[in-house]
């Protein structure tokens, strides 16, 4: 499933309320309850379409297609590393505690592990890829059921709906022996649409001009990437084959993340990411540490126990 272009989302909502706002500042006498009804929040529901979980001990293949420096990699699997991490997982602002919140989906835990890992950096299907092309790359790798190909490609590497639609998706293929075989893409949007993809840590293109946070890790493009990862990630645990957790058309589905689009703390609206954590000697924010005592900014995930975006702060 594609993940939709958060800012997008973001202008959404921003253009709703606004519409809101202003029949609310007309005068009337006719209908005031009607008129209420357009500013009663709704609950969030994601529903479930009863097909398949990922579930259990789920190994993630990792394939960098194209430039990434050591320290880049570094970033990504230490988050990666820091979901499933058992050092902190009692720590209210880990990563393995915004993690949880995908076992109040049906079937219980999921425990994610790194595995094989496969640089490119010949860019052997050259610099621009297509749907095609992604699942060509996932399929590299002999895998199995309880096995997910993660494809991240740099910031030279374009990808059909890159910036236009989505940050990054997950979809799913056959295997060599016919078993469904899923996979998931983001990537790094420094140099195409960081104002869309890197958002919060640069400023946006459109809608409200507040100020960008500094990137936990001091790269906007990755820790970018590390937003993207999660909604990703979140998304395919819950839907991994069209028929689980989302709201929505299958083709365009608000996932368990996705459905919180823009929202990392308390306080969050269109434009403004949130109350979160702020490291005195640099100003990064953040608001969840992982393994390492690295710190990643992870966005709200949708919680099934009170149908209602979940932050860790």
């Amino acid at each position: 499933m594609a993940i939709l272009n958060p800012f997008c989302l973001l202008l959404f909502f921003l253009l709703l309320s606004t519409c809101c706002v202003s029949n609310l500042s007309k005068p009337t006498s006719r209908a005031p309850n009607r008129i209420l009804a357009l500013v009663q929040k709704q609950p969030l529901v994601l529903k479930y379409h009863k097909g398949t979980l990922l579930k259990g001990n789920i190994t993630l293949h990792l394939f960098w297609y194209g430039t990434f420096t050591s320290t880049q990699r570094s970033i990504l699997i230490d988050f990666v590393q820091s979901l499933s991490s058992a050092s902190s997982s009692h720590t209210p602002s880990s990563v393995s505690s915004w993690w949880r919140t995908t076992e109040s989906y049906r079937g219980g835990p999921c425990t994610l592990v790194v595995g094989n890992q496969t640089l490119d950096a010949n860019y052997s299907l050259g610099k621009s890829l297509n749907t095609s092309n992604l699942l060509s790359l996932a399929s590299k790798v002999n895998s199995d059921a309880h096995e997910v190909h993660v494809i991240m490609t740099s910031a030279d590497v374009a990808v059909e709906d890159f910036c236009m639609n989505q940050c990054g998706t997950h979809g799913w293929g056959k295997s060599k022996h016919g078993e469904r075989v899923a996979y998931a893409w983001v990537g790094n949007a420094i140099a195409q649409c960081p104002g869309q993809c890197a958002w919060p840590f640069h400023q946006p293109v459109y809608g409200p001009q507040t100020p960008p946070l500094v990137a936990p890790n001091g790269d906007v493009g990755v820790d970018g990437m590390v937003i993207n990862l999660a909604t990703v990630l979140a998304g395919l645990v819950t839907n991994p084959f069209e028929d689980g957790y989302y709201q929505g058309p299958p083709s365009a589905p608000l996932e368990a993340v996705s459905a919180c689009a823009g929202i990392f703390g308390k306080g969050a609206y269109p434009g403004y990411a949130g109350n979160v954590l702020v490291e005195k000697p640099t100003g990064a924010s953040y608001n969840a540490v992982g393994v390492r005592g690295r710190k990643f900014l992870l966005p709200a995930m949708w919680d099934p126990l009170s149908s209602s975006c979940k932050t860790l702060l």
